[in-house]
């Protein structure tokens, strides 16, 4: 059966398969009954992130908690590309429009990194719950993986199976068929890297561009926020070289 993109998706942890009955509490209930206000006998779609999506029917609402009874697969899973973000954490607002944007373009996994001039912290459940969101919206079927800070070069050292597309704000302008050549190139499995808010030092530039993996790319004239930045480098990526050209 194929997905009715009209009915409103939720996201559960639960496992998923016909006949089964899933109960939903907490912030996902507010969202099914209190802010999208639905109703008994009303229909949606679910995903867990393992399962794919399943078609459901809300059969019971109370006042804290309701009753979806699934039906019928209506996708499979299917993942997105082998691509992840390195980047330092980087303030409230900020950090949420990275997460949420990458989580829509397709991102695999968001590794934060800490280097000599990383001034916040990260909050994994507040950022899982923008993912979610995200994932609701933009009809992943799948979600991101968030891991724990990790040191800039330890990062680094444990990807040299891998090319890291490090958008160098320090580097020459590169024409954009050096670009194109550099993205291409990047696959199956393609890390992007981000500096902190005021780049990287010199010696942590100094490592980076010692290691063979590590490709740097101009994103152009201007300077570009962190959260900017990462954003335009993953959707050029996936122009030139990811689902997008399938």
């Amino acid at each position: 059966m194929r997905a009715n993109y009209k009915l409103s998706r939720l996201y559960v942890e639960q496992d998923l398969s016909d006949g089964v009955e899933i109960t939903i509490s907490g912030n996902a209930y507010l969202h099914i009954v209190k802010v999208l206000r639905k109703k008994q006998g009303e229909d949606l779609r679910v995903f867990n992130g393992r399962d794919g999506e399943y078609k459901g029917e809300l059969t019971q609402i109370d006042k804290r908690q309701a009753v979806i009874k699934l039906s019928c697969q209506l996708q499979p899973l299917h993942s997105v590309p082998d691509v992840e973000i390195l980047f330092a954490p980087l303030k409230k607002d900020r950090m949420r429009f990275l997460v949420e944007k990458a989580t829509e373009l397709g991102v695999r996994r968001l590794r934060p990194v800490v280097t000599a001039r990383s001034q916040y912290g990260i909050k994994p459940d507040k950022l899982m719950a923008y993912i979610i969101a995200a994932a609701e919206q933009s009809e992943r079927l799948d979600l991101p993986e968030i891991t724990a800070p990790q040191n800039l070069n330890k990062v680094v050292e444990n990807c040299s199976e891998r090319v890291i597309i490090f958008a160098d704000e320090n580097a020459d302008q590169a024409t954009s068929h050096q670009t194109r050549a550099v993205m291409q190139a990047a696959k199956p499995a393609v890390s992007i890297l981000i500096g902190p808010e005021g780049g990287f030092d010199a010696g942590e530039r100094e490592f980076l561009l010692a290691q063979p993996f590590v490709k740097p790319i101009s994103l152009g004239k201007r300077i570009m926020r962190a959260e900017t930045a990462a954003i335009a480098t993953l959707a050029l990526w996936q122009s030139l070289a990811g689902d997008w050209v399938k």
